[in-house]
This record gives C-alpha cells, sequence and structure tokens, in this order.
C-alpha cells in the first residue's frame, strides 16, 4: 500500500482557522459543480482509496454522505456495524487502530461515546480518522451547516443564527465552528438544564473573542434578537440518548420552533440537522414552508464530506473545470 500523509478529523480543533475556511469553501464548490453539470470532470483524487465506514449508532445522512463522497471521489468502501469489529470480544483500540490501518486509508466513525476511541484508533499515521458524531461534538455536521451557509448567502462572515433547542454535540460544534468566523453572532436559546457544557461555551467563546463573532446562550424565550440570517433547531431527543428527566417535554415545549419567530426576522432562512419530528422541535409549516432549506442542508453534506476526504488526505484540491468559486451559487442551495 502506498503511503500519504494523512491528517484526523476527530473535532474542528485539528482545523486551522485557514482549513474551516478551506474544507467549507471546497464543500460549496462541489456543490456549485454538481449544480453545473460538470461533475463529471472532478478529477477522482481518491482513486485507488478505501475508507471504512464504522456506524456505532444509527445514521441515514452522515452515513450516506460519506459513503457517497467517498465513491464520487473514486474511492471504495468497506462498512461496518455495531458487532463487527473486534474490540467487542475485548481487541484494544489501538490494536485495531493499527490493524485497519494496514488495510483501510480512512475511517469514518459514529461511536456512542467520548471522542477518545477515536483517538486512539488515530495514534497510527496511515489511516486518516474521521468523526462522524460523538457525545460531545458533531464536527462534520458543522462543517455542512457552514457549507449551505456559503451556498445561501455567499458568506458566513457577519451572519446572524439564532439557535433554539437542546445544546447537545450539534450545538457544540456549531458553536466551535462560528466563533472561528469574524463578525458571526451565534444567539442559543437552550431549556434550563440543556445548554452547552460548559467547557464548549469557554473554547467557542475564547475563539469569538479572538475572531470578532459572538457567542450568546439564554435559557428563555423572551428576548429574542431580531433580523436574524437563519434559525435553527435540531431534534429534542438527539440519537441515542436518554433524558433522566421524566418530565423533560414539559421544559423543552417553549422552544418549538414556530411560524411566530419569522415576525422579527422575515427573511430569515431555516434550518435543521435532521431526522425532524414534526409537531416536537419544530411545526410541519416551518419545516415544510418557503424558508426551510433543510433538505438543501442535508444534500450538502455529501459535499462537505468530500471536503472533509480531500483534507484528510493531504488536503490536495482538485481542480473543478471551469474554475467554479465556492460562492458561484450564492442565493441557492
Amino acid at each position: 500500500m502506498k503511503h500519504h500523509p494523512v491528517r484526523h478529523l476527530i473535532s474542528l480543533d485539528d482545523l486551522t482557522d485557514d482549513d474551516l475556511r478551506e474544507v467549507v469553501e471546497r464543500g460549496a464548490q462541489h456543490a456549485a459543480a454538481s449544480d453545473a453539470a460538470t461533475s463529471g470532470a472532478v478529477d477522482r483524487p481518491l482513486e485507488g482509496l478505501v475508507a471504512g465506514i464504522y456506524f456505532v449508532k444509527t445514521s441515514t445522512r452522515t452515513r450516506t454522505a460519506f459513503s457517497t463522497a467517498m465513491l464520487r471521489l473514486g474511492g471504495t468502501i468497506v462498512s461496518y456495524g455495531p458487532g463487527d469489529l473486534q474490540t467487542n470480544t475485548g481487541e484494544t483500540n489501538e490494536d485495531t487502530g493499527r490493524v485497519l490501518s494496514r488495510m483501510l486509508d480512512l475511517l469514518v466513525a459514529r461511536t456512542a461515546g467520548d471522542p477518545g476511541e477515536m483517538r486512539q484508533w488515530a495514534t497510527q499515521n496511515r489511516m486518516a480518522v474521521v468523526n462522524a458524531m460523538s457525545a460531545d461534538e458533531h464536527p462534520t455536521q458543522a462543517l455542512a451547516d457552514l457549507t449551505t451557509l456559503t451556498r445561501h448567502f455567499g458568506r458566513v462572515e457577519g451572519l446572524r443564527l439564532l439557535y433554539v433547542g437542546e445544546g447537545n454535540n450539534t450545538a457544540a460544534a456549531l458553536a466551535l465552528a462560528l466563533s472561528r468566523c469574524p463578525g458571526a453572532e451565534l444567539h442559543l436559546r437552550t431549556p434550563p438544564g440543556y445548554g452547552l457544557s460548559a467547557a464548549i461555551l469557554e473554547r467557542s467563546r475564547r475563539q469569538a473573542a479572538r475572531s470578532g463573532a459572538a457567542v450568546l446562550e439564554r435559557h428563555d424565550m423572551d428576548v429574542l434578537p431580531g433580523g436574524v440570517d437563519a434559525i435553527y433547531t435540531t431534534r429534542w431527543q438527539t440519537t441515542g440518548t436518554v433524558k433522566p428527566d421524566p418530565r423533560w417535554r414539559e421544559t423543552f415545549a417553549p422552544f418549538q420552533i414556530t411560524d411566530a419567530l419569522w415576525e422579527h426576522s422575515p427573511r430569515a432562512v431555516f434550518l435543521h440537522d435532521l431526522p425532524a419530528h414534526r409537531g416536537e422541535e419544530v411545526t410541519a409549516d416551518v419545516l415544510d414552508g418557503p424558508m426551510s432549506i433543510a433538505f438543501d442542508q442535508a444534500e450538502n453534506k455529501m459535499y462537505s464530506a468530500m471536503a472533509v476526504l480531500e483534507w484528510c488526505r493531504a488536503g490536495q484540491w482538485q481542480h473543478v473545470d471551469g474554475g467554479i468559486p465556492a460562492t458561484a451559487s450564492a442565493g441557492r442551495t
């Protein structure tokens, strides 16, 4: 097997500011090329490489996005289910990573707990490891979100977002990503007891102070910012989690996304990482309404995944015929 430089994406902290911008722009470039029907002209930079797709938890969008992304870039995939690896019989994560790295070029994984398991797989330097969601952070979701914003608005810098719902791994990644975008504002409205962790809030605010962004969190819906560019929510019951409070739905009820939120932000688009439960975190009128770009957002996960896979394999961006820039389709997703 040929050995090439690899980079791991286990947390957004693994990306420099330049990396973050380039991955987002590259994802938007792939999407624009697809819209322009020039996707067939894209080089196949991952031809001959093999990616393992290992998901312990359920996934529709992320698993399909990375699988199709690898195939579109010329590579092949091997899929594993939660009971397929010998870690279930006692093999150490380090040994599993060393073995897989002799046969795979990339490993895209969704685990049940913290990213420590992925860090152990990443102790070798032959196989890139990608975090497709861990308990504390969903980095590739945030990259897809920023790709979606770039496609729709032509930029991320200076945008104002209102996030309503649990401070889960999607919200954590969004805060860590937007806080590095100059002039961006993220206003979080999270239920009492279900906000961002203190560590995530500290990291994002430290980054915001450096970049000129802002991350603001409250635990009520009493005072909302007006004129935001996007309103974002996620499902109330995060994948693979159970809330200890049996009456948690009463706490979450005031945080439902309804048409009323558009009274002070009439031009805001609606984002949702999906899957959605209509009638819980969002009404059907909003999710299926004209301001919703949630399903475009889901499609953009594939284009963002293509950019992530390229970055992991030494970031060798390939030419797109016609030189389509990242913002060529601004205003569309």
